[in-house]
């Protein structure tokens, strides 16, 4: 005896009006597929996770390591002499045969031992490693620094 081969759901219901998706009320509007930002994506869970994930990174959803409330993070902003050097027009000026720079925010890197500065420069600057100021010096430069450092 041959079995007879049944036809998908959704082609038996073609023209109700549901579609296979059970009653026509369970359709309409928006009741059941939550309200307006995260709710609804509970009991079926991945709903709107793709769409979250496109608006807000991956990182939105679990949790991003851990942080005792007495930790501080720092903050103190920091460039390498490299970066410095590369860029030398947008941090400082020209003024003879030296650069002026003026990065009092910051605290100076030395960056890569390889690496030597080649133009003489004037740092004024919040902090700088030991290994810096040496490298400028050699150069023929100097940095001025603004807050003394702990190290001196």
């Amino acid at each position: 005896m041959k079995k007879t081969k049944k036809r998908r759901k959704m082609s038996r219901m073609r023209g109700t009006g549901t579609h296979g998706g059970g009653a026509r009320k369970k359709r309409k509007k928006s009741g059941h597929r939550g309200g307006a930002g995260m709710s609804g994506s509970g009991k079926r869970a991945d709903h709107k996770k793709t769409l979250v994930n496109a608006l807000y990174g991956h990182d939105y959803f679990g949790k991003q390591g851990i942080t005792s409330k007495g930790t501080k993070k720092d903050k103190r902003k920091r460039i390498n002499l490299e970066n410095l050097e590369l860029s030398l027009e947008k941090y400082g000026k020209k003024s003879g045969d030296k650069w002026e720079i003026n990065l009092e925010g910051y605290k100076i890197l030395s960056g890569s031992e390889s690496h030597a500065p080649k133009n003489k420069m004037i740092i004024k600057a919040r902090e700088a490693s030991q290994s810096a100021i040496e490298k400028v010096r050699k150069a023929g430069g100097d940095i001025i620094l603004t807050k003394k450092a702990d190290k001196e």
